[in-house]
């Protein structure tokens, strides 16, 4: 199968070695930002962010002032990564201990927990408290906001706060940041919502400190794991008939079938599992105590066990939901069938392979299902991740979407490629300077940052706001189309998006934005090469002198270009016409009064005379038009016979 990035790393050690604290260095770092009031912690899974949390925690409750600390998680099963934990063996000055009381990610009813919640609150001897997201909602609800008054409030999966008045989490924080003398912490592995409504608003996000961890340093420093492949797999028809394609049951694997919303999806979610059980082998038995299947598979006889977690039965669920947080042997578990689970905050180190079925329209819940197959361990030294995506199909009505999600899950995995790829840093080249900086590259009329807003975006946002670039429906038609010109792409379509995003920044700084994104991406889709006391960076298919870089020259390469390669590659050429055409088809701009007669009185006859069909890429702006006519009438021959 294609695979669009294949990135090794150095197997340092560093990311899980610990300090005299027993701090790894993402949690010393995040620990040296401790006195401030809101800080937000980007590092992605598998970095310690919880403990990270344990830390500052314990710091604000012993040395800030700070009364009471309450964790809130997405769900209930992340709520066990924050118990209680020894820490002071390590080196650190006390451990994170609390009452089980106090530890709400438990099954029952909201009201007995909103209970609790204000019992804690009044209990002077208490000081820690886990809980969901619900459950603090509900509580803020039950209480006055003045109790949250010295106290820490950290939200674990930050990405699920929006400043979108209907989201209640997004309101409990703005109310807390406005009304109390709350400290807060922000955890999340992606800033990136996948939709067009930003976390905070820039006011409110304005006034927290970041600290900011890197996919490459955490993978970079790990022990065991040297690469990691991220690719893709094409499939006709329903994707039960290609999973035994990409499906290996010798790898240990997590299986994400498609939501029961989705098209990819058979509406019957439970006889998806069944058929994926039946496509591995026969089942023997299903253990009574655990909720663990037995598989005989059919090549070779070996048992395969699987863990259902499609299974929404709460007696169930709760029963093989136990069994994963309790395994410790590589040989416990070899294949995990999820659906919505099994992604934030789900730990299991012997994951091989992250197979994901469906275009997930989110970064976050991309790098989240990763993160599943990133995890250090001495069984692997390669991690995958796959995703399993329909290839359009020219006669089928879901052409449009079939073509979007395939474009985007191409983009999706690209901008991973630059999450997972080391970070340049880039500064104006003036006259006469020859001074080399390590990780720096120096480019002629390059602008360099010129507000503190700027930097932040620069250092914290960078990869989200690829995201949103990559993800933008006017981008994506950008894509396949190589005959859109790649200055256009840089400076007109790129600067947009920047503008939605960040309103409030003035001209120049959307510009500075700008470069920086455009120099960032074209130098990691390209390649460098040392030769001698030289480097080279790859751009357009040649080689250019890092020296001799010009802030023009990088503005005349379409950041696109790789993912198009790789699009070309990997399908047919009908196909490509068929993704190209769907993409014209939504630009062109014509009547079908139009488009009939152009076929009627001048396609045919330049069929005849050429031996051809008009070519929509054509200096010739007639033939053009009649080339966009054919592409125009495919499109609504297509939405006829489907009944639209």
């Amino acid at each position: 199968m294609p695979s669009l990035v294949d990135v090794t790393y150095a197997q340092t050690g560093k990311s899980i070695s610990t300090n005299n604290m027993g701090m790894r260095e993402m949690q010393a770092r995040a620990f040296e930002a401790r006195n401030a009031q809101y800080l937000l912690l980007k590092a992605p899974p598998a970095s310690g962010k919880s403990r990270a949390l344990m830390f500052i925690g314990l710091d604000k409750l012993f040395n800030q002032g700070i009364k009471k600390v309450i964790v809130a998680v997405p769900e209930r099963s992340i709520g066990s990564s924050f118990g209680s934990t020894d820490l002071t063996s390590y080196g650190f000055f006390t451990d994170w201990d609390f009452n089980s009381d106090y530890n709400l990610c438990t099954p029952g009813g909201e009201s007995s927990k909103v209970t609790a919640f204000k019992q804690f609150l009044s209990d002077s001897s208490e000081t820690i408290l886990i809980c969901t997201h619900a459950t603090l909602r509900f509580a803020f609800d039950a209480v006055d906001e003045s109790v949250f008054n010295n106290i820490l409030l950290a939200i674990d999966e930050f990405h699920h706060v929006s400043a979108d008045g209907e989201n209640r989490l997004g309101e409990v924080l703005r109310f807390v940041m406005g009304s109390t003398t709350a400290h807060i912490i922000a955890m999340t592995g992606s800033y990136f919502r996948g939709d067009s409504v930003p976390v905070l608003l820039p006011e409110d996000e304005a006034r927290f400190s970041k600290v900011t961890y890197n996919y490459y340093e955490q993978l970079n420093g790990y022990t065991y794991l040297k690469t990691l492949g991220i690719g893709y797999h094409f499939y006709q028809g329903r994707y039960l008939s290609a999973i035994d394609e990409v499906l290996d049951t010798d790898k240990k694997t997590i299986l994400h079938i498609p939501n029961v919303n989705a098209s990819e999806s058979t509406k019957d979610k439970h006889n998806e599992v069944d058929a994926i059980l039946d496509i591995i082998g026969t089942v023997t038995h299903q253990d009574a105590e655990t909720g663990v299947i037995f598989v005989k598979r059919h090549s070779d006889g070996k048992i395969i066990t699987v863990a259902d977690l499609v299974n929404d039965n709460p007696k169930d669920r709760d029963k093989i939901v136990a069994y994963l947080r309790q395994m410790e042997n590589v040989d416990d578990m070899d294949l995990i069938i999820a659906l919505g689970m099994a992604k934030e905050g789900f730990d299991w180190p012997f994951c091989e392979h992250a197979l994901t079925v469906g275009y997930r329209g989110s970064l976050t819940e991309i790098i989240q299902i990763i993160g599943r197959a990133t995890r250090d361990s001495n069984n692997k030294t390669h991690a995958q991740f796959t995703n399993l995506i329909a290839q359009p199909d020219a006669v089928d009505d879901q052409v449009k979407l079939s073509v979007n999600n395939m474009l985007k899950a191409i983009t999706a995995s690209l901008l991973m490629e630059q999450v997972l790829a080391p970070n340049f840093k880039f500064k104006t080249k003036r006259f006469d300077d020859e001074e080399h900086e390590d990780g720096t590259i120096k480019i002629k009329g390059f602008k360099e940052p010129s507000s503190q807003r700027v930097k932040e975006i620069v250092e914290s946002d960078l990869n989200d706001l690829k995201a949103a670039i990559l993800q933008d429906n006017k981008m994506l038609q950008a894509l396949p189309g190589e005959f859109i010109d790649p200055e256009v792409i840089n400076t007109v379509m790129i600067p947009k998006v920047i503008q939605t995003k960040y309103p409030e920044l003035s001209d120049d700084e959307i510009e500075e934005i700008r470069q920086y994104v455009v120099v960032d991406s074209v130098i990691k889709n390209g390649e460098i090469k040392e030769v001698g006391d030289k480097r080279f960076v790859r751009m357009a298919g040649k080689f250019v002198n890092i020296e001799e870089l010009h802030i023009d020259l990088i503005d005349r390469v379409n950041p696109f270009q790789k993912a198009f390669e790789v699009l070309s590659k990997s399908v047919t050429a009908k196909l490509l016409k068929v993704i190209q055409e769907t993409i014209d088809a939504g630009r062109i701009n014509m009547t079908d009064e139009e488009a009939v007669i152009l076929y009627r009185d001048k396609i045919g006859p330049f069929i005849k005379i050429h031996g051809r069909e008009p070519n929509i890429n054509s200096v010739d702006p007639l033939e053009r038009r009649q080339a966009e006519a054919l592409v125009y009438l495919r499109n609504k021959k297509r939405q006829l016979a489907s009944g639209k």
